[in-house]
């Protein structure tokens, strides 16, 4: 994902001005949007367990996807840190939290039972975890948890707001007790399934942890490098190509699979860096990049079931909603930004 950093021509307007009720508007529209993007937009619940699912999980997905928002804008760094922390959050909450990266039972009793012996084929000998459901488990959080979410509620707002800061200290406070007491929920006995890692697993797992945050909160990730004259390819392309890759990731069980998917996902990512270091690289070309996992799920999920038995009436008015809900949220996106960001460039580094 690009880095932006504060466009020159910003004003000198900042959150600290604005009403306390306009300053948690994106708040708490992303402390709604993440669980939604990472639980229902890809089929795994019926309509009827949405908001369920918004209010169980928001605390734990949503205040994630803002302590790590706000860690990145308050800092001046972009989409490099961002989508470090999150892979960050990948690992805590698969490995740490609901321990389903080392839990070889933990979809047993739902619809994708059967997906058991496809992750044991990528195995890690020692640490007992599926690469294949690592790769899963955190890409969708990074994508779907954490950055589609923000880069959907940052493109709604105008570009004074956009890259800076919504809360200050005794608002991240509160938002941190928050997950806390979401993870928590979680991490008890029915979150986990009765399942615990590993001494062995838990101290991988926390490494790993530890090593990407280290890594997000480098000071290189702050400093823009120059623009490249070449221009960049149109929004939709990058969003085509962002979707494509994505849909080929899983095409090849296997560890040949595992090294289609990880070479797809690595070479994407480098060429929207080098795409996102040239001029004309703006918020339209960001939303396209960061949504662009969204899309894809939403259209497959017409095609697996929920985690729990439905009917196929309520698995497809699911599926309807969520298709509608998607097209909703990255339509007004894109309409914001041609009303209030027609010729608007970020830098990228």
């Amino acid at each position: 994902m690009p880095t932006e950093c504060h466009p020159a021509a910003d004003s000198p307007v900042t959150a600290d001005r604005l009403p306390l009720r306009r300053r948690l508007v994106p708040v708490v529209a992303l402390l709604l949007l993440a669980p939604w993007a990472a639980e229902c937009s890809w089929g795994g619940f019926t309509l009827e367990d949405f908001l369920p699912v918004v209010l169980i999980l928001g605390p734990m997905y949503g205040g994630a996807a803002i302590l790590i928002r706000e860690t990145a804008r308050h800092l001046g760094a972009g989409w490099p840190a961002i989508v470090l922390l999150a892979a960050a959050f990948g690992v805590l909450q698969a490995g740490l939290v609901d321990q389903s990266l080392f839990n070889p039972g933990y979809l047993d009793d739902t619809e994708y039972a059967d997906t058991r012996a496809a992750a044991e084929a990528t195995l890690v000998p020692g640490l007992g975890f599926s690469v294949r459901q690592a790769f899963d488990y955190v890409g969708n959080h990074i994508t779907l948890t954490i950055c589609a979410p923000i880069v959907i509620v940052e493109s709604f707002l105008g570009r004074n707001r956009r890259l800076r800061p919504w809360l200050r200290r005794p608002g991240l406070v509160v938002v941190g007790v928050i997950y806390l007491l979401g993870s928590l929920l979680i991490f008890s006995d029915s979150g986990r399934k009765d399942f615990l890692a590993s001494p062995l697993q838990l101290t991988f797992a926390a490494a790993v942890v530890l090593a990407l945050v280290a890594l997000a909160l480098l000071p290189r990730w702050r400093h823009p490098n120059p623009r490249r004259a070449r221009r960049v390819p149109g929004p939709i392309w990058v969003g085509l190509v962002v979707v494509l890759v994505h849909l080929g990731t899983d095409l090849t069980p296997g560890w040949p699979g595992m090294a289609v998917a990880l070479a797809l996902a690595a070479g994407t990512g480098g060429l929207i860096a080098y795409w996102s270091s040239r001029a004309g690289w703006g918020q339209r070309h960001v939303l396209v990049a960061g949504s662009g996992s969204l899309v894809s799920a939403a259209a497959f999920a017409y095609l697996v079931p929920p985690y729990s038995p439905a009917s196929p009436a309520a698995a497809l008015a699911g599926d309807v909603a969520v298709s509608v809900v998607t097209v909703v949220l990255i339509g007004g996106a894109w309409w914001r930004l041609r009303r209030t960001s027609p010729a608007v460039h970020v830098r990228a580094s």
